[in-house]
């Protein structure tokens, strides 16, 4: 059975930083197109950034670059989402997501079939 397990969110000031991992049981990560996506209250479900397949590119929404960075450790089968320099904007539930169905990974939601149960990150004074 695939699954995905986020952890790494809490509280942090503005201007902080936080590191979220996901890790995979039942498949190898490395074989999967991973998303990380974002919900604040009362909004949709954003792509934040994602890494594809093999390693073969990386994608971040235009809100988060410079400050986020996406990686993966095959060894741990974790990909991770280093954010630096949060900000209240921040705030939102995060969860992964993984799928090998396109060759390249994307922003949409609708492209992925596995999904974690999420991890809350809180940017506040």
């Amino acid at each position: 059975q695939l699954q995905l397990v986020e952890s790494g969110g809490g509280l942090v000031q503005p201007g902080g930083s936080l590191r979220l991992a996901c890790a995979a049981s039942g498949f190898a990560l490395n074989e999967y197109n991973i998303g990380w996506f974002r919900q604040a209250p009362g909004k949709g479900r954003e792509g934040v950034s994602c890494i594809s397949r093999y390693d073969r590119g990386t994608y971040y929404t235009d809100s988060v670059k410079g400050r986020f960075t996406i990686s993966r450790d095959n060894a741990k089968n974790t990909v991770y989402l280093q954010m630096n320099s949060l900000e209240p904007e921040d705030t939102a539930i995060y969860y992964c997501a993984a799928d090998q169905r396109v060759y390249y990974c994307s922003e949409y939601r609708l492209h992925y079939t596995t999904w974690g149960q999420g991890t809350q990150v809180t940017v506040s004074s």
